[in-house]
């Protein structure tokens, strides 16, 4: 039986009303807002002890580069750090607030988080608002149960995988991985993969650059490499370019005269003030 309040709702299936509704607002000449760019590189790898975190330092504002050496790698917890791309201000809220949430669930149960529960949050808040909050996270930590990485998308989709990759540069990046990661690599090794990895999307990517920043997450320890490599230094000037004067020629010289009126406003004051 129907009602007013509780109109009967479909169980299962599609709902396609809003293509007809979306056709109509564009033949009207409505015009829908554009998706916008957003440039980054940002990678987690899965190691032989941990987890090792990577990412630019790149932040965009359109075709403008707005900062030069932003951190991109946020603190979550003691063991897990999440790496973001997509708008700056939205990415660190939204890290804060899960942060924030962390920590009470660790005083409440007075264990150490598993990184699970950090993925369940940051999917959960991130569907609620279906994808209007841009934040696309790489999730990397190490608990009870192991290393883990998760790649988070906006609308709230999740992957759980040995590597992974985010962002513009994610392309370049993901070459790198695919061609030369393997398990139970060793920490060096795996900081240069990870470096390699950061670098090709620096040099691939134009939204990405600047430098490199690391993120060691260990069982016991955790370390934070800020501008572990400056991928983009700028070049030092070896030569001189101060000339004497009269070091170049001067093939023709022309002299223009002209006079200089100065006009008495006094009158004009007058009138202005009767």
């Amino acid at each position: 039986m129907n009602s007013v309040l509780a109109p009967e709702i479909e169980q299962h299936g599609f709902n396609f009303s809003n293509c007809r509704r979306n056709e109509k607002l564009i033949h009207d000449g409505f015009k829908p807002p554009k998706a916008t760019k957003t440039g980054t590189t940002i990678v987690g790898i899965i190691y032989k002890h941990g987890v090792i975190l990577g990412a630019d330092t790149r932040a965009t504002s359109g075709n403008i580069v707005s900062d030069k050496n932003c951190e991109k790698i946020h603190f979550l917890a003691k063991n897990m750090y999440c790496c973001g791309a997509g708008t700056a201000a939205d990415t660190e809220m939204t890290t804060k607030m899960i942060a924030s949430q962390l920590e009470l669930h660790r005083l409440n149960t007075n264990r150490v988080v598993p990184v699970p529960c950090a993925s369940t949050l940051l999917k959960q808040y991130l569907f609620r608002y279906q994808g209007h909050v841009s934040a696309a996270l790489v999730l990397g930590g190490v608990d009870n149960q192991g290393p883990h990485i998760y790649c988070i998308y906006p609308h709230g989709s999740t992957d759980k995988l040995p590597y992974a990759t985010m962002g513009s540069g994610s392309l370049a990046a993901m070459s790198v991985f695919e061609s030369r990661w393997k398990p139970d690599m060793e920490e060096e090794e795996g900081k240069k993969l990870v470096r390699d990895a950061i670098a090709a999307g620096i040099f691939n990517d134009l939204g990405s650059g600047s430098n490199v920043d690391l993120c060691i997450i260990r069982k016991d320890s955790t370390q934070y490499l800020r501008n572990y490599e400056l991928a983009n230094e700028k070049g030092v000037r070896n030569l001189d370019y101060t000339y004497k004067r009269g070091t170049t020629g001067v093939l023709s010289v022309k002299k223009i005269a002209f006079d200089v009126v100065e006009e008495s406003t006094s009158g004009i004051e007058k009138m202005d003030t009767n």
